[in-house]
């Protein structure tokens, strides 16, 4: 495999499924709430924010040259109005971890979790969020900003889109009638397809969920998310004027079966193209793929009779990847996929995975679409979301009981490939 020279090589974390004790995050809250709906709580996690050195060494130490991870707004502002110079000082020593090691930062400001103060208030519900986030944007980026040559403001900005139309099972028409969110159902899970539709459609979400990121999907959402992301694109330009400024967008391979063209090219609209105009301006689009779905004339059909599925329940597709790419040039933006991969207990599938899906990167690449990197889901075995620890989606093994690392042979896998990219 031929990639240019500067090709980001890599993998990913969020700071609420690696950190541990993201205690003033209202995941947090929710994880210990009666009736929660998440398997098990977060508790210390992978330890990231303790062995966070530990981590990058062996990430470069393996061959890759980035790193993309999420600075938590819950720890720089756990109180609305108060800062952490604390939290301020340890994200400013991971940064320099990672240059220190050699690798590119790729930042995350916002990655599902938010305070508990801003839920109360009505999270991604509440008309005043874009204000507060820019304002939490301004704050890391004039303290950070020096070491952050790539940002992204929101992940999956999207995900509440992919989630309402998982609940109205593909549901006709642009915007399908969802009043309530799942329980029990997490992004991952979303960027597919639920393991059990019927359940995720009749389900309804505890009052203290309302405003949370990932079940805000209402119209006042979308254009609450697509705010602070071009309020935050605007403070980071004027405070670090040197880095570039993009979101990331779950975005499935929809493929369409006789019948259901419409809805196909709706339900793309729905998770790409609403989203242009907010985009317009960014420096890059992170692109983050797992699997593809197919759309017939009643909507999301499932999975091919026979076909892999993965440990969230959607299908071993890596071929969807090139496919995405060569749909979001549209945008007219360099991308940098900055999540792929799949959840298994079997490390020779994705090895598997890595190797088709990097295929279609390059076949992409041979078409003359601008992709600048590649950064794995997910560096390290983590929490992933209600799921708690089960999924496996990670390069490196974490035994909780002790915190001990493991190397998988698809994380040397991918890391001789960056290598060898690295020296042609």
């Amino acid at each position: 495999m031929a990639f240019s020279d500067g090709f980001l090589w890599g993998a990913a974390t969020a700071a609420h499924q690696v950190e541990g004790d993201n205690v003033d995050s209202d995941f947090w809250a929710l994880e210990h709430a009666a009736n929660s709906p998440f398997a098990q709580p977060s508790g210390e996690a992978c330890d990231h924010y303790r062995l966070f050195r530990q981590d990058i060494a062996l990430l470069a130490g393996l061959g890759f040259n980035s790193y993309r991870f999420s600075i938590e707004w819950a720890r720089v502002e756990p109180v609305d109005g108060q800062v952490s110079q604390t939290a301020l000082a340890h994200y400013r020593e991971v940064l320099q971890a990672c240059h220190h090691a050699g690798m590119t930062p790729v930042v995350t400001l916002h990655h599902f979790s938010s305070p508990s103060w801003l839920q109360r208030l009505g999270g991604w519900e509440y008309e005043g969020t874009p204000d507060r986030f820019a304002a939490y944007c301004r704050t890391v980026m004039s303290e950070l900003g020096d070491l952050i040559p790539y940002v992204c403001t929101i992940n999956e900005a999207n995900i509440g889109r992919v989630i309402r139309r998982i609940i109205a099972g593909g549901g006709e028409g642009r915007r399908p009638a969802v009043e309530q969110a799942p329980v029990g159902l997490d992004a991952r899970a979303a960027d597919v397809s639920a393991e059990n539709p019927e359940a995720a459609r009749s389900a309804t979400a505890p009052p203290d969920m309302a405003g949370v990121f990932l079940f805000s999907f209402s119209d006042t959402a979308f254009e609450i998310i697509t705010r602070a992301h071009t309020a935050a694109r605007q403070v980071i330009r004027e405070v670090s004027p040197d880095t570039e400024v993009g979101l990331t967008l779950a975005l499935q391979d929809v493929q369409t079966l006789p019948g259901g063209e419409r809805l196909a090219a709706e339900t793309w609209a729905e998770l790409f193209e609403d989203f242009l105009p907010a985009m317009a301006g960014d420096d890059f689009l992170g692109v983050q793929n797992y699997s593809r779905i197919r759309v017939g004339p009643d909507g999301v059909a499932a999975a091919p009779e026979g076909a892999e599925l993965t440990q969230m329940g959607y299908e071993f597709y890596p071929q969807a990847l090139g496919n995405v790419l060569r749909r979001c040039a549209a945008a007219g933006l360099p991308l940098m996929v900055t999540e792929n991969g799949l959840a298994t207990d079997d490390d020779e599938r994705r090895v598997e995975f890595i190797q088709s899906a990097l295929e279609g990167v390059e076949g992409a690449l041979a078409e003359g679409i601008d992709v600048r990197g590649y950064l794995h889901w997910s560096a390290l075995d983590n929490f992933e979301w209600m799921h708690g620890y089960r999924p496996k989606f990670g390069l490196i093994a974490v035994d909780r009981a002790t915190q001990h690392r493991t190397v998988k042979e698809s994380a040397r896998h991918l890391g001789a490939i960056a290598r060898r990219n690295a020296l042609r």
